[in-house]
């Protein structure tokens, strides 16, 4: 007796076959979504209202996910990327889409996830503040720029990383990085393929700051000396702030050499200027990439705040005192706290340069307790500036301080939403809510938001 069954679908036809759809929004990630037999299909490079060929790429239960082929039918707010390398380079995503348009849709998709994932339920417009923006290119005063050697053809590679790939796209310029770091790219190329140990050559970290270009080399070796003169003539050349990092973290200063000890590294810094304070930072340790937008950042988050002379403030992940200086400028009694030990050490020297012994800061693991700590003691208000983990645990205990004012810095929008609902939940309203356009030209979105006690 014939059995008679129904073949599974081909996935491989599924993937190789090209269609065309009709984008009709965009994801917070910047992808365009479209609908085919009733799955949402996520492409990248896409804008809403455009009609593309696509080709599946992954094919799941509820979704599916497109590479573009071709734009059928362009929007009126595609443009034509400014960057030579961005259909390679993985560092920017959203050189296609008019600035204001990116901007616009980074602020309504922060709205919505905190809307949709909080039990915030519905942002009124009253409380939704002018986003913070400033210029949409060369905004980057810091980047890290991969290496690769080529043993079939002894070149090393120095770039960016491909989209979702370990490749390396040499480039010869970034718009979005400071003029003076982009200008130091092809040159400082050409001088790296000259040295005799370019195979031992790891990342290369430049950094533009208040007292000078600074670059980074990662060694895995140490360097013979004919190396270190050819390095030493090029930082020389182009007034370059050159230091050396060995695979344990140890840093190296090739030029300037300090007359007074060799030894002594010269730290990179910057001013804000509004507040009177000055940063310095170790390269490698965290710090904001876009001056200007830091700037506004810290002016809103002192404003939102309103700091007072005898109030207590918290400054959780408080790196080297970017806010915990600031506030202390304003009279208030401030702790900052830190998980990095050496940024807490930094953050102190910091306090130390600016003359400022209203402000303490201390190393601790931001994941447990702190309310038992015998420095902590009563606290009246609190900024929380996370990585993109967002800050659930230490908001576990926020409780215990009931602070009157919290103000919320993110660089992740889904765990932001996330923690405002822990807000909300012990007592707490949103009083204001902003765009923080710290990375134009790419899909990341950064935000602040006010929380007060709800009385």
């Amino acid at each position: 007796m014939a059995q008679f069954f129904q073949a599974k679908p081909n996935k491989s036809k599924q993937l190789s076959a090209k269609l065309s759809l009709s984008v009709t929004q965009l994801d917070h990630l910047g992808a365009g979504i479209a609908q085919h037999q009733g799955k949402i299909v996520f492409i990248p490079g896409v804008l809403p209202g455009e009609t593309a060929t696509v080709q599946f790429v992954e094919q799941k239960k509820s979704y599916a996910k497109a590479k573009l082929i071709a734009i059928d039918v362009a929007s009126a707010h595609r443009i034509t990327p400014h960057c030579p390398h961005y259909h390679q380079c993985g560092g920017c995503d959203l050189q296609h889409m008019d600035t204001n348009v990116q901007r616009d849709h980074k602020q309504t998709s922060l709205v919505d996830l905190i809307s949709k994932l909080s039990s915030a339920k519905t942002i009124e417009a009253d409380i939704i503040a002018e986003p913070l923006v400033g210029e949409a290119w060369h905004y980057r005063r810091r980047a890290r720029l991969a290496t690769l050697f080529d043993k079939n053809t002894q070149r090393l590679q120095l770039g960016f990383r491909a989209a979702n790939s370990n490749k390396i796209i040499s480039i010869q310029q970034c718009p979005v990085l400071a003029e003076s770091l982009s200008a130091l790219i092809t040159p400082l190329a050409v001088n790296l393929n000259q040295l005799k140990a370019k195979a031992s050559l790891g990342h290369v970290e430049l950094t533009q700051a208040d007292n000078g270009n600074f670059a980074v080399l990662r060694v895995t070796k140490v360097l013979p000396a004919s190396d270190i003169r050819w390095l030493t003539g090029f930082a020389e050349k182009h007034q370059l702030n050159l230091l050396l990092q060995d695979d344990a973290g140890q840093l190296t200063q090739l030029y300037p050499l300090s007359q007074a000890n060799d030894d002594v590294v010269a730290l990179p810094y910057y001013h804000l200027a509004q507040e009177s304070v000055r940063c310095s930072f170790t390269p490698g340790n965290f710090v904001q990439v876009n001056g200007a937008i830091n700037q506004a950042m810290v002016d809103q988050a002192i404003e939102w705040l309103a700091p007072q002379a005898g109030e207590r403030i918290l400054d959780l992940f408080c790196g080297v005192g970017n806010f915990s200086l600031p506030l202390a400028r304003r009279a208030a009694e401030v702790i900052g706290v830190e998980g990095v030990p050496e940024m807490v050490q930094q953050a102190k020297q910091n306090a130390i340069d600016n003359q400022l012994d209203n402000v303490t800061f201390h190393h601790a693991d931001l994941s447990a307790d702190l309310s038992t700590q015998t420095w902590l003691g009563k606290i009246d208000k609190l900024l929380l500036d996370p990585a993109r983990a967002g800050a659930f645990e230490s908001l576990q205990w926020l409780q215990k301080m009931q602070p009157k004012k919290v103000v919320y810095v993110s660089c992740n929008p889904a765990s932001l939403a996330r923690d405002s609902s822990v807000l909300l939940a012990n007592g707490y309203r949103i009083a204001q809510v902003g765009l923080v356009d710290m990375f134009p030209q790419t899909h990341h979105i950064e935000a602040m938001v006010l929380f007060e006690l709800d009385k």
